[in-house]
């Protein structure tokens, strides 16, 4: 059997599934940034009328998912399955938020490339028959990740430089083959990230950590779709940050394919603005979640976008991996997504 395979890495998506709808659900802080009004709601609480954090966070995700489903008009039961993830141990928000679709469910994790890793296992599974319609979602919040990853809030620990400010919010997109559907935008390719481990330890300096896996990415599926960044109007990293978001433009050039600073953007650059005081900028699963169910799609739905490369990157670290003194492999997953020809 022929294998729908480029090169060695990248996996072409012969139908072309279709976005064909999103969501982006935002916190105080995020509404407050450039993207205010790519946002479909932006919630001031951010407990969101729940009794916790963990609650809230997966609050915030089924009002994500449910709009989405909203908006493509389609029924939580004409939802195949639902792909999502957040940061949460054992992924709950993701978990409880899809508990009120009654769809199945498949959790991903891939800490901050969750978003990335759900569509490109969505758009497998359309392409491939499977399943018809799929919801992808994503999810963080900036008071659960501190709770867990590194200090209570209550502690005040002051941030290093290179510390990157967790999203509160939730993103989700409608992945589809129903042709009655119009499609904001096709995914017709996918390179899957390997884990890079660089020997960083530093649970505050994740750009560092991701950006190696970013570039491994990024030059295996030029590699094999005998491309250079030039052929994509964008090529969109998911919460590198500054530090990352540099080092990666670093790395590219010292590898030969060079990134013109115009043409690539950072989703942890582009949620918050300097004088938000985030440091290197946002981070969490729902950073790169709300910038492309927010920002991204609605400029390919306003036609300024035609080919985009979007490759969200997760540290995959746990509380227990950084108190054993391990180091934080990273990985990147990457998807071609274009305008409906």
């Amino acid at each position: 059997m022929a294998l729908n395979r480029i090169g060695q890495s990248t996996i072409v998506l012969p139908s072309r599934p279709k976005l064909v709808s999103s969501a982006a659900i935002a916190g105080k802080k995020e509404g407050e940034g450039p993207l205010r009004s790519e946002f479909d709601e932006i919630i001031e609480d951010d407990l969101f009328g729940e009794e916790t954090w963990e609650k809230a966070e997966s609050r915030f995700q089924y009002t994500a998912a449910d709009l989405a489903i909203k908006k493509a008009g389609l029924t939580h039961a004409q939802i195949d399955a639902a792909l999502g993830g957040d940061l949460l141990n054992q992924i709950m928000a993701a978990s409880l938020a899809v508990r009120e679709l009654h769809t199945p469910f498949i959790g991903v994790y891939g800490a901050c490339s969750t978003m990335a890793e759900s569509l490109c296992m969505a758009s497998m599974l359309v392409d491939g028959g499977y399943l018809q319609s799929a919801v992808c979602t994503a999810s963080s919040h900036f008071c659960t990740a501190e709770r867990q990853y590194r200090f209570p809030l209550e502690y005040g620990c002051q941030r290093p430089p290179t510390a990157q400010w967790t999203v509160t919010g939730a993103g989700s997109v409608v992945v589809s083959s129903e042709e009655k559907l119009p499609a904001i935008c096709c995914s017709t390719h996918l390179t899957l990230g390997r884990i890079v481990d660089m020997a960083i330890k530093d649970a505050n300096n994740m750009g560092a950590a991701m950006a190696p896996a970013a570039a491994d990415t990024l030059c295996r599926h030029l590699s094999d779709m005998n491309r250079t960044a030039a052929d994509y109007d964008l090529i969109i990293t998911g919460d590198l940050g500054q530090v990352g978001h540099d080092l990666l433009l670093t790395l590219m050039q010292e590898r030969g394919q060079p990134l013109d600073p115009a043409r690539y953007m950072d989703c942890g650059l582009e949620v918050f603005s300097p004088d938000q005081d985030t440091h290197a900028g946002g981070s969490g699963c729902g950073c790169s979640a709300v910038t492309l169910c927010g920002y991204i799609l609605h400029r390919f739905a306003r036609g300024e976008l035609h080919r985009v490369l979007f490759m969200a990157t997760g540290a995959l670290l746990s509380p227990t991996s950084t108190q054993q003194g391990d180091t934080i492999p990273g990985i990147a997953h990457a998807i071609v997504l274009e305008a409906e020809s």
